[in-house]
């Protein structure tokens, strides 16, 4: 019995499989988030942790050496550049019609909005009263600088670290339904 011979895969426009950028402007993305969520998570096993084992000027002290040197050229690329980016790869998405990738990288820059207004209204103004807390070998009473800081900070912390790893998810997500995309 003769074999039909199989049919030519269709190519895809390239209007309908987006720039030759998409692609790694994903991957970016997705890179930069996995570092801020990698950030937040090892605050959340390992300094949080580690410092809450210590004595309370101690806490008071890491912690206003870490708010002091977190504030860097390198981690402000990397933590604005994972809202950036995510937001020109959905723009990408959308304007090359892939709706199921673009709704994975809008899925994923809303979670990072939302670890980001969870950073500046917790997380900031709290580093921001450790710091206006002043030296704390002067301090009259560590314990309570200490008690007002680290239950709210922590918490807010882990809601971040589950925030960017949700979104790290989606922009993996995004990233596959776009290479299968392009790939057809």
């Amino acid at each position: 019995m003769p074999v039909a011979p199989a049919a030519a895969p269709v190519p895809v426009p390239a209007a309908l499989r987006g720039p030759a950028v998409t692609g790694p402007v994903l991957a970016t993305a997705t890179t930069a988030m996995g570092l801020m969520s990698g950030l937040f998570f090892a605050f959340d096993v390992s300094v949080m942790p580690g410092l809450a084992a210590g004595d309370d000027r101690t806490y008071v002290t890491a912690m206003q050496n870490i708010n002091a040197a977190i504030t860097n050229p390198v981690f402000g690329v990397v933590l604005l550049g994972a809202l950036a980016v995510p937001a020109v790869g959905t723009w990408l998405l959308h304007r090359s019609g892939q709706r199921a990738a673009t709704l994975w990288t809008a899925v994923a820059t809303l979670l990072y909005l939302a670890a980001l207004v969870l950073t500046g209204t917790v997380n900031v103004p709290l580093n921001d009263r450790l710091a206006q807390a002043g030296d704390p070998a002067l301090l009259a009473d560590a314990a309570a600088v200490r008690a007002a800081f680290a239950p709210a900070w922590t918490t807010a912390n882990i809601a971040r670290t589950v925030l960017c790893t949700a979104a790290v998810a989606a922009l993996a997500r995004a990233l596959l339904v776009h290479r299968r995309s392009a790939g057809r």
